[in-house]
């Protein structure tokens, strides 16, 4: 075992002091964790899956709309990682972006970002086979109409190739913010 290492093998086998020491060994990787969202984000660049915009330029556009709106912090960075799933879980994207954003944004917010694949399919589900309105089982939800218009403001409008959006730069320090450690203490607390 070296230093700064547990001494367990096996979970049953860990003591508080373990413990203590993976919660030290954590804390930088978990402070870190805007930098490699951000990261992420530039991946997006590289695909535009056949849109006229590629994929990060699509989420610079949902959350300029959402910023110009007037939208808090919390709903613009929701809508600027909306879509950061697409490369790494494409049949999941909405899942995997409220997954990352759960322990830090509202149970609205949270909902509105998981189901927005759904809510949007309404602009296109009719076109490749499936029911436009699958969004509908949703209807009598509380934040139905929260993610319809998400999708209708800002999501399908922005595939815009003369849109001008803010830069992710201009974006980082509300990322820094709202997936914050102390955030996450914060909100985790409220649970």
């Amino acid at each position: 075992m070296g230093q700064g290492q547990v001494s367990f093998r096996r979970l049953e086998d860990s003591t508080a002091s373990d413990w203590e020491l993976l919660t030290q060994a954590f804390a930088p990787f978990l402070d870190d964790l805007p930098n490699r969202i951000i990261n992420q984000m530039r991946e997006l660049a590289h695909d535009h899956g056949g849109f006229a915009v590629n994929r990060l330029e699509h989420c610079l556009q949902t959350a300029t709309r959402a910023y110009n709106d007037g939208r808090d912090e919390e709903y613009v960075v929701c809508a600027l990682l909306h879509d950061i799933g697409d490369i790494l879980s494409p049949a999941a994207h909405a899942d995997l972006a409220a997954t990352i954003l759960k322990p830090y944004v509202s149970p609205e917010n949270h909902w509105m970002v998981e189901k927005h694949g759904i809510f949007q399919g309404y602009y296109f589900f009719h076109y490749i086979g499936l029911d436009r309105n699958m969004r509908d089982q949703f209807r009598d939800h509380q934040w139905f109409e929260r993610t319809e218009e998400f999708c209708e403001k800002y999501d399908q409008p922005s595939f815009d190739p003369e849109f001008e959006s803010m830069s992710l730069d201009d974006f980082v320090p509300m990322v820094r913010q709202i997936l914050s450690s102390d955030r996450l203490r914060t909100k985790g607390a409220e649970a």
